[in-house]
């Protein structure tokens, strides 16, 4: 690739687009000193760029048909066999599709990346195989994993298993599918509103949200990073320990990560949960006009069901929880547009590893074919440029200032008790958008469930789902929340409510 210096025509539209004024002796003058700069750049273009090891041989695996692929859960699928020996032999695991695996085709949803393979292997992918886990495919998510439904990725919507009309929820959502349905062992999710929870709730399996830069992002496309996860997806709780066990820690290329604390998850499963304080949050109950009654009575029965485990429960007011979503919006919509729309996936002023073939891929077929972007991320497209352009990023600003506050909130709960407890989402999973769904109805359906899993995005603390009942045939999930880098708190409460009780027979 030649590094082209810019024509005086090329210049003068920058300039008139930054407004100044710019005689052609001045356009000349710019044209000289820019050819000068862009000569480090031809350089930068012929020096080798780093990249990521791929370490595990693999071919590029195929896209099922419908018959192998009832739930259209999988983008690809494949077969890579990880070290012979590790935790995770004999586990066979699906990689959220918005996660680079080497040689394995990468859509993320979106038409306008179709295409796109990856050359490098991302960090938490490298660590799976190292542990002798199999990655036996691509699970299809939503387009650009800005959807809690399942139904705008452009591969057609994932089906719930335990009702083929509605929602896995999203953006996770063939990651939840597929475990749910015993298609793989275990899955890896990304959450940034609640995009590793939604879709566990809904689908009836274990999702952590871990602590913000627990679990390296390296090697995923991004939407915002204060508020990018990966984690587990499983069906059991001990699954779900096991793999956070081998994904999590440092990897210096990642600068989510600042000071983390790992630990020996799996020896957190002890079955006894005596004296645990657990606090319910009434602020994560009846929010008008979403919440079921159905599922707020069963969350408040499985907070019950903790006392009889030992626990001490009690009821933990926070009002700043009601205001979570509307920090969470503040940074999601002009943080997606900048870093994951104008930053072309990768955006700047960050260390750590760039993926640069994604970027290029990416920016080329957005910028080409915007039409092709779902309606939500052309939502998110024009209001966060709107508020760039009127508002120059005072809310984002304003947003990230009292993410704080909300953090702080928190924190100060936790001074009273080991675990926070509400719903997981208000509603139970609804019905699959018809494909003449007005805007409205489409957007809806993916924005919806937010409430009480967003905040928790916005201030980092882990928070898991845990199935608790079953209403109507459909699954409900309880979420627990805890102190940052304390997910063996989480996970040892998971572990004795599920080896105690059979959520499936509780109505």
């Amino acid at each position: 690739m030649i590094v082209k210096t810019p024509t005086l025509e090329e210049i003068d539209t920058l300039a008139q687009h930054f407004g100044l004024d710019c005689s052609e002796a001045d356009l000349a003058s710019f044209q000289g000193l820019m050819a000068g700069t862009l000569a480090s750049y031809q350089r930068l273009q012929e020096l080798p760029e780093p990249s990521l090891p791929v370490k595990y041989p693999r071919a590029p695996g195929y896209r099922p048909d419908r018959d192998e692929d009832p739930l259209n859960a999988w983008y690809y699928k494949c077969a890579i066999k990880g070290a012979r020996r590790g935790p995770l032999q004999g586990k066979t695991i699906a990689i959220k599709d918005n996660i680079c695996v080497a040689g394995v085709p990468m859509m993320n949803g979106t038409a306008v990346l179709e295409g796109y393979v990856p050359e490098i292997d991302a960090t938490l992918v490298t660590r799976i195989l190292d542990a002798g886990g199999e990655i036996v495919g691509k699970a299809d998510c939503e387009s650009l994993c800005f959807s809690g439904g399942s139904h705008t990725t452009d591969n057609g919507p994932t089906l719930n298993p335990y009702d083929l009309t509605r929602t896995t929820g999203g953006s996770s959502a063939g990651s939840a599918a597929l475990v749910a349905a015993g298609h793989v062992d275990m899955a890896i999710g990304g959450d940034q509103g609640g995009s590793i929870r939604i879709p566990a709730a809904w689908c009836g399996v274990y999702g952590l949200k871990p602590t913000h830069g627990l679990v390296p992002y390296t090697g995923a496309f991004p939407i915002e990073a204060t508020l990018d996860h990966l984690g587990p997806i499983t069906r059991t709780t001990a699954d779900c320990a096991l793999l956070l066990e081998v994904i999590a820690g440092e990897d210096g290329l990642d600068p989510r990560q600042y000071a983390v604390k790992t630990a020996a998850y799996t020896k957190a499963l002890t079955g006894n949960i005596q004296g645990l304080r657990i606090g319910i949050v009434p602020e994560g109950f009846g929010w008008a006009g979403l919440s079921e009654p159905d599922v707020d009575d069963a969350v408040r029965v499985a907070a019950g069901r903790f006392e009889q485990l030992g626990a001490v429960v009690s009821t933990v007011s926070i009002p700043w929880h009601r205001d979570g979503q509307h920090i969470w919006t503040g940074i999601a919509v002009e943080g997606a547009t900048q870093l994951m729309l104008k930053g072309n996936s990768m955006g700047t002023n960050w260390k750590g590893h760039y993926t640069t073939s994604l970027l290029d891929a990416f920016a080329r077929g957005w910028q080409t074919r915007p039409n092709d972007l779902s309606e939500t991320t052309k939502l998110v497209l024009l209001t966060g440029e709107y508020l760039q352009q009127k508002y120059h990023g005072r809310f984002y600003a304003k947003a990230q200032n009292l993410a704080r506050r909300l953090r702080a909130a928190y924190d100060a709960a936790f001074e009273q008790v080991d675990l926070l407890l509400m719903p997981t989402l208000p509603l139970k999973a609804t019905k699959i958008p018809a494909p003449t769904a007005s805007r409205e109805e489409y957007c809806a359906r993916a924005l919806e469930m937010l409430p009480n899993t967003s905040p928790f995005d916005v201030t980092g603390h882990p928070a898991m789902n845990i199935p608790c009942a079953m209403s109507q045939g459909l699954p409900i999930g309880m979420m627990l929340v805890t102190r940052h880098f304390s997910e063996t708190t989480i996970l040892r409460a998971s572990h004795a409510f599920e080896q105690a009780f059979d959520w499936k027979q509780t109505k």
